[in-house]
C-alpha cells in the first residue's frame, strides 16, 4: 500500500480515508450519503469548485446528521484543484486530531480525478482505504461519447483546463479498483455490459444494497487499496487493458501485432480509427521511431497520442534495475525475439462495433511484407508523419 513515512504518534495514521468521485454527481452524492449512514461517526469533506470563478473554493464538512461546518479557501494560481490540495490535508489532520472519526470520506467535485487526490492524501501521511467512482450505467455511453470541453460545461478546474467530458470520465472510470453502481431503471443490458467490458477487473458494488457497517459499499471503502498498483494499471507501458468480449450488442476488439505501423498510413487513418469505438486505448510503435512507446487514448471522438517514454528493449541493460517490476513483467508478456517488447496493443470497446472493418483498417496501416523486409534502417527514413501531432 502506498503511503508516506509518518511518525507513530501522528494521529493521521489512525484515520482511514476513502475517496469517492465521478462526474455522475447524483450517484456520487448518494454513495457518500450511504457511507455516512453505514459507518456511524464517519465524516465527509467536499470542496465545491463551482465557486472558483468568484475566486474561492467552498468547503463543506458533514456527517449523517447534516452539515457540521463550512468554509472558504482562496484559489491558488488560478487553479481550483490546487486550492483543494492545499486545503484538504490540513482539514483531514484537524479531523484526525479531534479523534472519534472511524472514516473520513473525501467526496470529489465533478471533474476532479481520483488518482491525483488519492496520491495527495497518501503523501500527507494518511492511509487511503478506498478509492471509488460512482456510476450510473444509463449515463455511461452519453458521457463517454461527449467530446465537449469541460469549460463549456462549467466543469473546468482551472483556466488552463483543456480536458473534455469524455476523457475525464474515462480516467475516473478506469483508475479506481471499486465502482459504486446505481440501480438505474433507465439502464439496460447493453449499458451494464458496456460497463463490464470497459472495467472487467473492477469490483462493482451497489449504491442501494444491504445497509450497515458490513454493507458492500462500506466494506469497499474500508478494504484498503494499493495506489501504486492502481497507477501502474493505467500506465501505457503496463496498463491492464480489457479482454476480447462480445455480448448484449457490445464488443471489445483486442488487436495485438509485432510489426510496426507505417507512419503515413496510420496518420491518414486516425480519424476513422478514433470514431470506430466509444473508447479505445493502448500502446503502439511507429516504424520511423522504433525506440518510442506511444500511448493511444481516445474517447468522445477525440484522440490523444503522446510519447510514454522508451520501450524497455531500447534501454541499456544497466537501466533495467531502475524499471519497476510491474513494467518488466508487462514487457516479458509481450516479448518478441527480434523486437523485444515493441508491439501494437490496442483495444476498442463500443456498442455496434464493426469488428471486421476495424480489423482490416488496422492491418492496412502496418508495414507491408516488402517494407518490413527492408529493415529498421529503411524504416527510420520513412516520412515522419506524426511530428506535427506530437508537438501539440
Amino acid at each position: 500500500m502506498s503511503r508516506s513515512a509518518v511518525h507513530p504518534e501522528d494521529p493521521s495514521v489512525a484515520l482511514p480515508v476513502a475517496v469517492v468521485g465521478g462526474l455522475h454527481a447524483e450517484v456520487r452524492t448518494a454513495a457518500v450519503a450511504r457511507l455516512l449512514a453505514d459507518v456511524p461517526g464517519s465524516v465527509a469533506l467536499h470542496h465545491d469548485l463551482g465557486s472558483a470563478p468568484a475566486g474561492t473554493v467552498v468547503r463543506t464538512v458533514r456527517d449523517a446528521g447534516g452539515v457540521r461546518s463550512t468554509g472558504e479557501t482562496p484559489l491558488v494560481d488560478d487553479c481550483a484543484c490546487c486550492a483543494l490540495r492545499e486545503d484538504l490535508v490540513p482539514e483531514l489532520r484537524r479531523l484526525a486530531g479531534a479523534g472519534g472519526v472511524p472514516l473520513a470520506i473525501v467526496e470529489l467535485w465533478d471533474s476532479v480525478e481520483p488518482k491525483a487526490m488519492a496520491e495527495v492524501i497518501a503523501s500527507g501521511g494518511f492511509t487511503v482505504t478506498g478509492v471509488i467512482t460512482a456510476v450510473d450505467p444509463a449515463l455511461l455511453l452519453p458521457y463517454l461519447a461527449n467530446g465537449d470541453d469541460l469549460a463549456e460545461r462549467g466543469l473546468a478546474a482551472a483556466a488552463t483546463d483543456r480536458r473534455t467530458v469524455a476523457d475525464t470520465f474515462a480516467r475516473q472510470l478506469e483508475y479506481p479498483p471499486v465502482l459504486a453502481v446505481a440501480d438505474s431503471p433507465e439502464a439496460d443490458d447493453e449499458d451494464r455490459e458496456l460497463l463490464r467490458q470497459l472495467r472487467p477487473t473492477a469490483h462493482q458494488v451497489p449504491v442501494d444494497g444491504p445497509g450497515g457497517i458490513r454493507s458492500p459499499l462500506a466494506a469497499a471503502a474500508l478494504a484498503g487499496v494499493d495506489l501504486e498498483a492502481a497507477a501502474a494499471a493505467q500506465h501505457p507501458a503496463c496498463a491492464l487493458l480489457p479482454a476480447e468480449a462480445d455480448a448484449h450488442g457490445v464488443s471489445t476488439l483486442v488487436w495485438h501485432r509485432h510489426r510496426p505501423f507505417h507512419p503515413e498510413r496510420l496518420y491518414a487513418a486516425l480519424d476513422e480509427l478514433t470514431c470506430a469505438a466509444v473508447r479505445s486505448r493502448g500502446r503502439f510503435w511507429l516504424a520511423d521511431m522504433p525506440d518510442t512507446l506511444f500511448h493511444w487514448d481516445a474517447a468522445g471522438g477525440a484522440l490523444c497520442v503522446e510519447s510514454a517514454g522508451p520501450w524497455l528493449d531500447s534501454l541499456p541493460d544497466a537501466a533495467w534495475d531502475m524499471v519497476p517490476p510491474v513494467r518488466r513483467a508487462a514487457a516479458a508478456l509481450d516479448w518478441h525475439p527480434e523486437h523485444g517488447d515493441r508491439c501494437q496493443h490496442l483495444v476498442f470497446t463500443s456498442p455496434a462495433l464493426e469488428r471486421d472493418g476495424l480489423h482490416r483498417l488496422l492491418e492496412s496501416c502496418l508495414l507491408t511484407d516488402s517494407e518490413y523486409a527492408a529493415g529498421p534502417e529503411a524504416w527510420r527514413r520513412l516520412p515522419h508523419a506524426f511530428d506535427t501531432l506530437l508537438e501539440v
